[in-house]
């Protein structure tokens, strides 16, 4: 399975903050810094997980970003789900015909 760049990103942000910032509050521009990620797409991908309920948010000088829940209550699938938004699974089937018989 590839997942797009923005899935990538998301997994490599939450996974960066589970490691380095624990229970306190993560600054984008760290993140930003420590995994190569533009801040502005990041900020874009944040808000995207926040509305998935995976992240949270706190303004002012002590502010960042944290997640909602422990870091082992959350998915990879959850966390796709969240930058993706609703996904159609697309199956393609291919047709294999029996070889004729002479």
């Amino acid at each position: 399975m590839r997942l797009s760049t923005k899935s990538r990103y998301g997994l490599r942000a939450l996974f960066d903050m589970a490691y380095h910032a624990g229970t306190l509050p993560a600054q984008i521009k760290d993140i930003s810094r420590r995994q190569n990620i533009s801040p502005r797409y990041l900020e874009q991908i944040f808000q995207d997980l926040k509305r998935g309920g995976l992240l949270k948010s706190r303004r002012g000088p002590q502010g960042g970003y944290f997640l909602s829940r422990k870091p082992h209550e959350i998915t990879v699938y959850q966390i796709i789900m969240a930058a993706e938004g609703e996904m159609a699974l697309v199956l393609s089937l291919i047709h294999i015909s029996e070889p004729t018989r002479h």
